[in-house]
Parts: C-alpha cells; structure tokens; sequence
C-alpha cells in the first residue's frame, strides 16, 4: 500500500495535531483571516487533504456567494497542508513560498465548500527530492472545490517553492 511510504513519526504527529481542536488555535494567530471566514482542515492523509469554507455572513460577498479570496483560502491551504506535514520537524527546516497560483471559478458557491488535494504523495515526493538534492523544487498542486450537491465550484493549480534552509 502505497500510503505508508511517507508515513513517519513525525508525519503521523502532524496529522493528528492538524486533525485537533489545536489546529484552530495555531489559524486564530497565523492566519486570523483564515479562521475567521471559517476555513477548517476536515481530512488529512497521506493521499488527500480536505479542507472547508462555509457560507456564512463573515465570508460572503455582496451577491449572496462565498467571497473569492475565501476559497482561495481554502484552496491554498488543502495544498499547503501536506507540505507542512511533509516538512514537520525537520532540520534543518524548510521555507515554502506560493510562487504562482490560477483559480478559475465554476459555480457561484452558496453554502459549504470542500477543498479536495489529491497530491499529498506528489508533495511528499518532491520534499524528498528537496533533502537529497539541497536546492530549491517547484511543484504545480491541484486542489478541486466542489460544493455539498457535489458540483465543482472552483479549480486551482497553486505552484509552491519549497528549499531547505541552511543550518
């Protein structure tokens, strides 16, 4: 089963904390605007991550939708996620930075919005490639945000950078 391959102590430690009431509290600091628009890590595994935006007053706009950044949000962080928890405690750590993102908005969405990345083992593969190479990797990560009918709101194809940091 390819699944285990990336699994690691560390890995497996991120994904629970990820998965916890301790994650919500790391998003109210970091990314405020993230937590309060109501983006949420619902799955993480080592072949998906999933991640929600609700409809709601804080992230609407003015005609009756869920704002476009707000699923940017969430678009970025279904990507982001595993890249997190491929790098987990690692040292020495790495630095990843959003180089290119494309979104393309499907469906007006009008209650709750999942986040589905499917690249996890592509992420986990090209962290690796990181370590042994030392030089920065550029990965292209798709994410799909489908609403609760099942219908596809938006696509994105986020690039992130990911280097090793020296010591």
């Amino acid at each position: 089963m390819q699944e285990k391959t990336f699994k690691t102590e560390k890995s497996e430690h991120f994904r629970k904390l990820v998965l916890s009431y301790k994650f919500n509290f790391y998003t109210l600091f970091k990314l405020p605007a993230a937590w309060f628009s109501g983006v949420r890590v619902k799955e993480l595994n080592y072949e998906t991550c999933e991640v929600i935006v609700p409809f709601k007053w804080f992230s609407q706009n003015p005609f009756r939708s869920t704002y476009f950044a707000c699923l940017a949000m969430a678009a970025e962080m279904s990507t982001g996620v595993p890249f997190l928890m491929a790098t987990h405690k690692e040292s020495p750590g790495f630095s990843m930075l959003v180089t290119d993102i494309k979104g393309s908005y499907l469906k007006k969405a009008t209650n709750l919005t999942t986040f589905v990345c499917s690249d996890v083992q592509k992420i986990f593969k090209m962290v690796e490639q990181a370590k042994v190479s030392g030089e920065g990797e550029s990965i292209i990560t798709e994410t799909v945000g489908t609403d609760r009918d099942g219908d596809v709101v938006a696509r994105f194809d986020i690039t992130w950078s990911v280097k090793r940091r020296s010591k």
